[in-house]
């Protein structure tokens, strides 16, 4: 039976008992917050947002870099029935883009950050031509920088079940993101139903490096944990990006028994553990890791299950899931304490309809399926092909899913909710799967979503942000997500309409890569001189076709030729000069490993990911405390000239 009528009230049943969270923000940098505390702090926020005019139903976009001022806001939003929209804080010009096209979205909404995000927010609407929009968020701004008593508490508003407890926007930079908006009941209802599937109990503790912007980590690893009265610890994203290995070192220290992540932050933790060793980690106490939010690579999770071994962590830990923001999480869990489970087919035998045909381990066209489990109590599932009939099992079909967890449509977009939910309350999720043995295994999806890192991509708007260059209008360039056999994670591969000479390419090529990771902050992997972008009889790009072309080998002569005209045209520059240019050079290196960056190359036309950028400036910040910030890494892209900015500081010093 679920607990309680509202989250509210959640937490004024819960701050009477001895719950806390743990904020660990460093090695040695760690406070403890009672949640009895937390509820006084978020009255008091409460008083100051309803003395700046703040009333029940308002949308407010929250957006700061703390866990802690994200959470005592949330909670202010909460109790005062302001819905609480919350947008990531990044350093892509995507981020700050979204923000303000949700801002439109919402018609007047408040907006809760502070000083410094605001300043960026306002010079980068001014570059954009989108002052408009922002002179009107910033009417209506409150920053956290003017918090300074919350002694006194607000009014809390009458808070009913249906109500809106937050929205979630999905990614778009250049088209309208949509907001799936989730109730108090939607998110009770998944609690309640992940306690009895998981086995919460109130012995557990949990420990979570993902964002509070992400239905993972606000949901699963805030709102599940303290419904269930588990003792939570929330440790920055960014520490982790920076330094990865603090995840399981906190996991030991703290005896954590649950944690999390997508495949991006295994493969992160791998690659920064490298050969090194865990000196005093013990992992036995963790007995569930949840493996979700992007499809999971069984290899992956092999490999991170070996390397842990040693420190006592258990194979029947990894706990594969599935689960997305329209379910209030999550959708289906496999038996706690259960070893997880795969299935290897033949991966050209997955269209909707067919019958998937199960292969041994060494076909070339082998694909394993990660067990995901069963539907979660107060969640329905249904696979139906293109008509509408439901599946036979071992055969592909759409995911559709009902439940008290499901939301019931999107912020004020009619034509997204008639395409996605039926009359009778089926919520179509875009994915394909399969039902083996009465357990679900997704398979792939029928969007063109893209995969990279945790974070979802639509192709549309990585298109679009290439559109105004020659050679990459509309039409002429195709973005689409491919699954390397040797990465857990999609690659993001351009396919550019050219047909002259390859050595003409690879300044269009560089543009585009240039473009992508500058403004949306993703890495590509690949850009693919084609002669032709298939399209349908209605004129869409069929980009999975060409990602099924270049998995099938179908590019390798075009890709071969010009990997020889871009070696010509990179890695021939000059030598580093001056030791601040060479140190620079061998970070740089390090974090582009097999990338050949010269001193004078734009680190965006290169390749360099926002996760890079992240990395490169952690080692740049050992080196030379506080004198780079991570914003003057897009003023200053190449060695050269970073190196020159870093000079002059450090001589004005």
């Amino acid at each position: 039976m679920i607990q309680y009528q509202t989250l509210t009230e959640m937490l004024d049943h819960r701050s009477r008992g001895a719950g806390g969270i743990g904020y660990l923000e460093g090695e040695s940098a760690e406070k403890t917050l009672p949640l009895s505390k937390l509820r006084q702090r978020a009255l008091g926020i409460l008083h100051h947002l309803q003395r700046a005019g703040a009333e029940p139903g308002d949308l407010l976009i929250l957006h700061v870099a703390s866990n802690e001022q994200f959470i005592d806001a949330y909670w202010a939003c909460l109790y005062g029935g302001i819905v609480p929209v919350p947008v990531a804080v990044g350093i892509s010009d995507e981020h700050k883009q979204k923000l303000l096209r949700i801002a439109r979205q919402l018609g007047r909404p408040l907006l809760y950050t502070d000083r410094k995000l605001r300043d960026r927010l306002a010079a980068f609407a001014e570059s954009q031509g989108t002052a408009d929009v922002w002179n009107a968020l910033e009417r209506r701004t409150f920053l956290i920088d003017q918090l300074d008593d919350v002694s006194r508490e607000g009014t809390p508003a009458r808070v009913s079940t249906d109500q809106t407890a937050f929205i979630q926007f999905s990614s778009g930079s250049t088209s309208e993101p949509k907001g799936v908006v989730l109730t108090h009941g939607n998110i009770l209802a998944n609690a309640e139903g992940s306690r009895q599937a998981a086995g919460f109990t109130e012995q557990d503790v949990s420990l979570s490096w993902m964002p509070l912007t992400h239905d993972m980590g606000l949901i699963g690893f805030h709102l599940m944990m303290m419904y269930c009265g588990v003792r939570q610890y929330l440790m920055p994203t960014d520490l982790f990006v920076r330094r990865a290995l603090l995840w399981m070192k906190f996991a030991s220290a703290k005896r954590a028994t649950i944690t999390c992540s997508p495949n991006f932050g295994y493969r992160h933790f791998l690659r920064a553990l490298g050969d090194k060793t865990l000196d005093g980690v013990d992992l036995a106490s963790i007995r569930m890791i949840f493996n979700g939010a992007e499809p999971i690579s069984v290899e992956l999770a092999d490999e991170f299950l070996e390397r842990m071994a040693p420190y006592g962590l258990r194979r029947n830990a990894m706990y594969p899931v599935y689960g997305l923001a329209e379910a209030s999480l999550a959708v289906s869990f496999p038996p706690p304490g259960t070893e997880y489970r795969y299935v290897t087919v033949d991966r050209r035998s997955l269209g909707v309809g067919t019958t998937a045909r199960f292969v041994a381990a060494d076909d070339p066209n082998a694909l394993k399926l990660m067990c995901e489990g069963r539907p979660i109590p107060y969640t329905s599932v249904r696979l139906v092909d293109d008509s509408g009939a439901e599946v036979a099992p071992d055969t592909v079909g759409h995911l559709l899913m009902r439940g008290d967890n499901v939301t019931r449509g999107y912020f004020q977009n009619p034509e997204a909710n008639a395409a996605a939910i039926s009359p009778d309350g089926w919520l179509r999720t875009g994915d394909l799967a399969l039902w083996h043995e009465g357990d679900l295994y997704v398979t792939g999806r029928s969007k063109e979503i893209i995969f990279v890192n945790g974070q979802n991509y639509y192709p549309h708007d990585l298109e679009a942000l290439l559109q105004h260059e020659p050679g990459l209008d509309l039409g002429k360039v195709a973005a689409a997500g491919v699954r390397n056999p040797h990465s857990p994670t999609d690659d993001l591969v351009l396919f550019v309409l050219h047909r002259s000479d390859v050595a003409d390419f690879v300044p269009i090529a560089t543009r585009a890569i240039h473009l992508v990771n500058e403004h949306a902050g993703v890495e590509v992997a690949r850009v693919v001189p084609v002669k032709r972008i298939p399209k349908t009889t209605s004129g869409k790009i069929q980009r999975s076709a060409l990602g099924q072309a270049y998995e099938n080998g179908e590019f390798d002569s075009e890709i071969a030729e010009f990997d020889a005209a871009w070696a010509a045209a990179h890695g021939q520059g000059r030598a580093a000069a001056g030791q601040i240019e060479r140190q620079l050079k061998a970070i740089v290196d390090d974090a582009m490993p097999g990338k050949h960056v010269d001193v004078d190359d734009n680190l965006f036309e290169v390749g360099a990911s926002s996760l890079t950028l992240i990395q490169i400036h952690e080692k740049i910040d050992e080196l030379w405390p506080n004198q780079v910030d991570l914003t003057e890494l897009f003023d200053f892209p190449t060695i050269a000239q970073l190196a020159k900015h870093l000079e002059g500081k450090l001589e004005s010093r």
